[in-house]
């Protein structure tokens, strides 16, 4: 990424930058640093990103790509949706009138022609054509999963007085906390403050240098990693999934199938016999995910689980998550997927300290920059006062010298070294 922005900053004006997911794995700071450069620049920028805020900030035009079209949408992320919106709206209706008149002409296939007569072939080829919108068109899904899980008891988790530190480096100091049921809990900070550290201590897959963690009896963590999906054999897509269970029971009392849960994700029934060596990092990413919400955990714990999701998977994985009635511990870069989902954040500030802020991040910033405000002032009196100082004293006439005064003033530097001797001697 330096070396691309280098390369614009050379040929400024003359630069074609292209950027695929810039944001993966840069921290919230970096990310808003970027933000503001790119806003400022005369490149011509082309692109890839799954960052909402970043695309509102940085883009005047988005190039959507679906169903094998492409669409050209002028105007930010809010525009875009607008616009995906009215389309989809104007393609049902006339997804039903195409099947309303597919159903009449189906009737008029199967029905036999009158003796001495044929069918029309123009009306046989207008079957065709419509046969092929019809099945091509894919209704909406609706992706509202009320999950069967284990009621959470009065005891979750408890952190108390739990240090952390590689070498000089310090992490956690004495850092302690109660979490309550249905808490949603965001963490933010810069890249090796210790965040993915906090997690692995909290689920006690590390060990702390001291202090205790007590997790609840009816806790069943589901931990999303940034190591990635994890898998001994190479196998398709529906095979891995039944392993963890065939079916994946709701809050109604009823199931659903491997398959059919699969499909409310974006997994086609061709795609869910795919190799799991022939997925793309994203769909990797996205069975990862499956496979923890298979398990119906009550505490949900997700380290960067944005990384590498397309932008309708990450509207998938938001509404499932608005619904959630357990706890979510989250780590993310993706301001707007932790706006939307969180509503106190663990701000990791460096040095082992940690701020308990109750907001989300949008809210946080805004008392940031408050804050810088409020020290900003009375540095800005001090300077005040300072010139008034140095106007008062600019103020002030000058005194004109005597020839006998302007004389002695000069003979002074002589005169110094003189007197110092002088005074040793006596002393």
């Amino acid at each position: 990424l330096a070396q691309a922005l280098l390369e614009t900053e050379l040929y400024e004006g003359h630069c074609l930058l292209m950027l695929d997911e810039p944001t993966n794995h840069l921290d919230v700071e970096m990310i808003e640093w970027l933000e503001q450069y790119l806003s400022t620049q005369k490149t011509t920028l082309l692109m890839v990103t799954h960052d909402r805020y970043f695309l509102d900030e940085v883009c005047n035009e988005i190039i959507e790509m679906d169903q094998e079209r492409i669409y050209i949408h002028q105007g930010d992320y809010a525009h875009y949706l607008e616009q995906k919106a009215h389309r989809q709206d104007v393609n049902q209706s006339e997804w039903l009138k195409d099947k309303n008149i597919y159903r009449r002409e189906l009737e008029w296939m199967r029905k036999q022609p009158r003796a001495r007569t044929t069918k029309s072939r123009s009306r046989q080829d207008a079957f065709r054509d419509i046969e092929d919108r019809v099945k091509l068109q894919k209704q909406e899904l609706d992706i509202q999963l009320q999950v069967k899980m284990t009621r959470l008891g009065g005891k979750v988790l408890e952190m108390k007085k739990v240090y952390k530190s590689f070498g000089d480096k310090v992490l956690l100091r004495g850092f302690d906390y109660t979490f309550k049921r249905g808490e949603r809990i965001g963490i933010v900070g810069k890249n090796g403050v210790g965040k993915s550290t906090f997690l692995r201590i909290a689920l006690q897959l590390m060990e702390p240098d001291s202090g205790k963690i007590n997790h609840g009896e009816t806790v069943v963590f589901g931990h999303f990693s940034q190591e990635g999906l994890q898998y001994k054999e190479d196998k398709r897509v529906i095979e891995f999934v039944k392993d963890h269970a065939e079916f994946f029971p709701l809050a109604d009392g009823t199931k659903l199938s491997a398959s059919k849960f699969l499909e409310r994700f974006a997994f086609t029934s061709e795609q869910q016999y795919t190799y799991l060596s022939l997925l793309s990092g994203g769909e990797k990413r996205r069975l990862q995910l499956l496979s923890i919400l298979f398990r119906n955990p009550n505490f949900l714990v997700l380290d960067e689980p944005t990384n590498d999701l397309d932008l309708q998977t990450l509207q998938l994985l938001e509404e499932f998550l608005l619904d959630y009635q357990g706890c979510i511990l989250l780590v993310s870069h993706d301001r707007y997927f932790m706006d939307k989902l969180v509503d106190h954040l663990f701000v990791f500030e460096g040095d082992g300290h940690i701020r308990d802020f109750p907001g989300n991040y949008s809210q946080y910033r805004q008392a940031v920059q408050q804050e810088e405000k409020k020290n900003e002032q009375p540095l800005q009196s001090a300077d005040k006062k300072t010139e008034e100082a140095q106007t008062s004293v600019s103020l002030i006439p000058a005194v004109k010298l005597s020839f006998k005064e302007r004389r002695e003033l000069e003979s002074l530097e002589t005169d110094i070294p003189a007197l110092h001797k002088e005074k040793e001697t006596l002393e």
